[in-house]
């Protein structure tokens, strides 16, 4: 019994254990500091001063990005378009600098577990080199590092890409349209003033990184950051996190540079999102428009996962509870409730911004005030409305818009004493914002499309005498939090927003309490200096996990290694597959990607390496494909080498015809059945095909929706499985989108031994093997195929070698027919089939060799004799002569991993060189 005092284990063991466990030390630490620091109610000036360092370890600051001096936490760059400060220049060398406000900002700066450096633009272009200087000191003081960006790049990066194509799409706004008319120039333009841009906080990054170092990114401006990177340095701990919405992978596909921002982001170990809805959206998207595999974890491309998670922003709670206790905000509580006396608050804080619905909610007042004529006298909305982009047009629209419906409102609803609504363009100061807070009964915010918006989390963290009632949009982020709490409404449904103001406002106690502790309760643990922490411990993990994944991923195959070892050796044997192994890379989502799948073709730059290798005497090629023998013929027919089709089921020297390797009692009734079940499921899922082969049957849904083939990949299995194979002796191979119905024990390594038999005494080798090389794109059950070679037991003889001398004893010369009839069943001995577990009918090849050898002696003594000459030395590869590499593999048992067609062509490239 581990009894009340237990100890969970000082070496966690799972991913789970490790979170729980960090989680632990940062509530343990948390309390020991708020028991330090809770003397003093103004937490915000706490913040401030302790966002600023000594004089000198400002300029260690300034030179190195550290502070050697200071306790050694880990540290963490924290990368954003802006600066936690704003800087105004006052003479040559010498900037005044301001807190700012936001999420973000507040979120960063009570996190003590970390150190944290800043790195951003200061929002100030400074061209001249004394006063970057001098900015950079200043901002070494508050551990901020300044980005330098000109005119023209914040023009083009910022107020362009960023702000007129980004921020719209991401907020379902779609592309402007003057954008989606304008000349592709002009699109390409702020495109690559945006990639410059991020590569130039990619420089600042990589100049005061230091190994162990946290990167975290932040939001759209800096999407092509992590590639910039990690193509610097693959080992750097990389976080992405976006503030603002994502949209549905159909929305994101219109933006003509959506691979390459896609590609860019997966190049993060992590990625998150304030919400499920987001997360779910980005993975759906790479998954769509990139063609790349999404898993409950996040996305995983040849072998690289990047995890993609919801991690939902806070805000510092503690900071606004405290507040409520100053001075300052007691006397604006006070003249709030004289004002105010007699009539219940409405509040609404937003940017005056497109996507706040507030020309929305203002009419839905209108309409609750029109429907409740009792409630005309007794209520109030007060509607802060912080000004933003005043120099573009539509915001500058935005603001008359809402100044005549307000203007009107007043005019119908407002007496000489008294107007319905208050309507402020400016933002207020912390503490008045705060009172308001306090004294509001009913909360208004009803975003068209939002990030998170904090203004609900500030609201709730104020209420704790008023207990007053949150009316929330659901589409903004905040809604997947406090959805339990708040009145959830659809902002576009005036109607629905003015019942739930009537029925806010006339809401029980005892209703309002509840509601009231559930959002208390969750705005007062999920804080910004939890978020923070929680996404830096994932991080941390993420990348111990990769690491512990790294060591099942092959390493890449060391070429010149490879070729040396080619060049000295005298007989080489060389295995290759042939879809996405030898053929031309193809583009998965369009542009004739399924046609040109369909119709399989040779690389054209193999076809010249793949000429000198099979014309070396040396070396011996053999083909091994899933594909019919058309289709090998058609590719391979001009080259000197073997074609082994249909997972070895079908064999020729392209000097002779086919033969078959098929067992004489191989059952095909299953067939047609099957390739009815095939043909429904292909009627009804747009752009999936399947092929019927002579031995198995394959349908494919690549190009088809990723989540409905996957439904109907589901749904044909479970056909399968209670109809046409119910009794059958069948194996079901699940490809990455197909699904093969092929004979029970066929694959590439179980067809490999009678192959080889084949073709060493149809060469009347005189020498042992003494190098192979198997690269293949193959499926799981088919990379038998790398084993085979592997010794089974690393101090026996080879187990290979074994089975090529019985083979030796089996099999004769290559024969001329493609069939022939009788015989007996012969031994298998010391044979890999056994090992394998693989079905033992003999096969047409091994009857016609029976007879052969029965009437003719002689062949048969001369074949004892050379198997007696060679005896185990007929595979002689010594460990190192043996290369098995799988191609754009996640996990494999191959050896070594080559991750294009351009490896693969660089390799055999280089053997035919040395041929």
């Amino acid at each position: 019994m581990q009894g009340n005092n237990y100890i969970p284990p000082l070496t966690p063991r799972s991913r789970l254990e490790r979170l729980l466990r960090e989680r632990e030390l940062r509530k343990s630490s948390r309390y020991t500091q708020s028991t330090e620091d809770g003397r003093d109610g103004n937490k915000e000036s706490e913040q401030l001063s302790d966002s600023f360092l000594s004089e000198n370890e400002a300029e260690d600051v300034a030179e190195t990005g550290a502070a050697d001096d200071r306790p050694r936490k880990q540290r963490l760059l924290v990368v954003a378009n802006r600066l936690p400060v704003s800087a105004v220049r006052e003479g040559v060398d010498s900037y005044h600098l301001e807190i700012s406000v936001g999420g973000l900002v507040s979120a960063l700066l009570g996190v003590k577990e970390f150190d944290t450096r800043w790195i951003g633009w200061a929002g100030v272009n400074v061209p001249d080199e004394v006063g970057q200087k001098a900015l950079t000191k200043a901002l070494a003081e508050m551990r901020c590092i300044p980005v330098f960006l000109d005119e023209d790049i914040v023009n083009e990066y910022y107020n362009g890409y960023c702000n007129n194509i980004l921020w719209p799409l991401f907020h379902y706004l779609g592309l402007p349209q003057e954008d989606r008319l304008a000349t592709t120039r002009s699109f390409q333009t702020q495109f690559d003033a945006y990639k410059k841009a991020n590569q130039m906080f990619a420089d600042v990054v990589n100049k005061h990184y230091q190994d162990g170092d946290v990167v975290w990114c932040h939001d759209y401006h800096l999407m092509f950051l992590p590639r910039c990177l990690k193509e610097y340095n693959d080992k750097m701990k990389v976080g992405w996190f976006l503030h603002t919405p994502f949209p549905s992978s159909e929305i994101h596909r219109t933006l003509p540079s959506r691979s390459y921002l896609l590609r860019s982001v997966l190049a993060a170990d992590l990625v998150g999102f304030h919400t499920y809805d987001y997360a779910r959206h980005f993975v759906s998207a790479c998954t769509r428009i990139l063609g790349i595999e999404g898993t409950p974890e996040g996305v995983e491309d040849q072998g690289k996962l990047t995890r993609v998670a919801a991690f939902p922003i806070g805000i510092d709670s503690e900071r606004f509870i405290r507040a409520l206790a100053l001075p300052e905000v007691q006397n604006h509580l006070k003249e709030l409730k004289e004002r105010f006396a007699g009539r219940k608050v409405m509040l609404g804080v937003d940017r005056l911004d497109m996507i706040k619905g507030i020309p929305q909610k203002i009419l839905a007042f209108e309409k609750f005030l029109e429907e409740n004529a009792h409630w005309r006298d007794k209520v109030v909305l007060l509607q802060i409305a912080v000004p933003t982009r005043t120099d573009v047009s539509e915001y500058q629209k935005l603001t008359s818009q809402v100044h005549e419906i307000v203007g009107r409102i007043n005019g119908r609803f407002g007496t000489l004493t008294a107007v319905p609504i208050h309507h402020l363009d400016r933002s207020l100061d912390f503490h008045a914002l705060c009172a308001l807070y306090a004294v509001t009964d009913v909360a208004l915010v009803t975003s068209l499309r939002d990030g998170m918006n904090l203004v609900s989390y500030e609201f709730v963290a104020c209420q704790a005498s008023k207990k007053g009632v949150l009316i929330l949009s659901e589409f903004a982020g905040a809604a997947q939090s406090l959805g339990a709490g708040a009145i959830l409404v659809n902002p576009w449904n005036i109607t629905e927003v003015a019942a739930s103001i009537g029925y806010a406002l006339d809401m029980p106690a005892d209703e309002r309490e509840k509601r009231h502790q559930f959002n208390f309760k969750h705005v007062t643990t999920h804080t910004s200096q939890e978020w923070a922490a929680t996404f830096v411990s994932e991080l941390n993990d993420t990348i111990v996990e990769a690491q512990l994944r790294k060591r099942q991923v092959p390493p890449l195959l060391p070429n010149k290694v490879a070729v040396d070892c080619y060049s000295k050796s005298n007989n080489r044997l060389i295995i290759l597959g042939f879809n996405a192994t030898l053929t031309e890379p193809v583009d998965t989502l369009g542009r004739g990607g399924q046609i040109k799948e369909m119709e399989l073709k040779v690389h054209p730059d193999l076809k010249e390496p793949l000429k000198k290798l099979s014309e070396d005497p040396k070396t011996t090629i053999i083909v091994l494909s899933g594909s019919g023998r058309a289709v090998l013929d058609k590719n391979f027919g001009e080259y000197n080498m073997w074609l082994a089709a249909e997972n070895g089921m079908f064999l020729r020297l392209t000097s002779s015809e086919w033969m078959t390797t098929m067992p004489e009692n191989l059952n095909m009734d299953w067939v047609d059945s099957v390739k009815h079940v095939f043909e429904y499921f292909t009627e009804r899922t747009p752009r999936s095909h399947f092929e019927l082969r002579e031995t198995s049957i394959i349908w494919s849904y690549k190009y088809a929706d990723i989540e409905f083939g996957r439904l109907q990949a589901r749904d044909l299995l479970q056909h399968l499985w209670t109809g046409p194979i119910s009794n059958a002796s069948l194996d079901v191979v699940q490809g990455g989108r197909s699904v093969e119905v092929r004979a029970v024990g066929v694959s590439k390594g179980a067809a490999i031994d009678r192959i080889l038999g084949e073709i060493v005494h149809s060469k009347g080798m005189k020498e042992p093997i003494d190098y192979v090389l198997c690269i293949g794109h193959f499926l799981a059950k088919d990379e038998d195929v790398y084993k085979f070679f592997e010794p089974e037991l690393p101090l026996e003889s080879s187990p290979m070698a074994k089975a090529m001398l019985s083979n030796s004893h089996r099999l004769s010369s290559l024969p001329r027919a493609s069939s022939t009839k009788g015989g007996a069943s012969s031994s298998k001995s010391g044979s890999k089939a056994t090992y394998y577990k693989k079905q033992r009918s003999m096969s047409n090849i091994e009857r016609r060799d029976l007879e052969r050898t029965s009437s003719d002696p002689w062949r048969t003594t001369t074949r004892d004799r050379t198997s007696l000459h060679e005896g185990s030395s007929v595979l002689d590869l010594k460990g190192d002569n043996y290369f098995s590499c799988a191609v754009a593999r996640k996990r494999s048992s191959a050896r070594y991993l080559l991750k294009t067609s351009h490896d693969i062509v660089n390799l055999l490239s280089d053997l035919a060189d040395h041929s």
